[in-house]
């Protein structure tokens, strides 16, 4: 589908362009909005159709989770990925509480696979 857009938040930008680079060689027709911090994120996705997003959780300013609760609300049915070398128990049971999905840095094209090709 055309219309599909990934929302890619990660303060690295080594990390955005992999993540881009990963989803864009499975769907490349989807467009890709991207933003290195959480105010960033709210700004670009402001008049959007949002539908994929992966989110750092290490960022500065506002961390990855909070970021996500503020786009649930603009977006409930999106699919949304916490991407994080932070595998505390706490991070996870928020993300699950969340009910998004949880990716361990470091980022590979297999996992970037699994999450947009379900």
């Amino acid at each position: 589908m055309s219309d599909d857009a990934i929302l890619i938040v990660d303060d690295s930008r080594l990390a955005r362009m992999v993540i881009k680079q990963y989803t864009l060689s499975i769907h490349p027709s989807w467009n890709v909005i991207e933003a290195s911090n959480g105010e960033e994120a709210l700004e670009k996705s402001q008049d959007e159709n949002i539908t994929w997003m992966t989110i750092d959780y290490n960022m500065p300013g506002m961390d990855g989770l909070t970021l996500v609760e503020k786009l649930r609300q603009r977006f409930p049915r999106a699919e949304i990925a916490l991407i994080t070398a932070n595998i505390q128990n706490n991070v996870k049971e928020q993300a699950d509480e969340l009910e998004i999905d949880f990716i361990r840095k470091p980022v590979t094209e297999e996992k970037i696979r699994a999450y947009v090709e379900r």
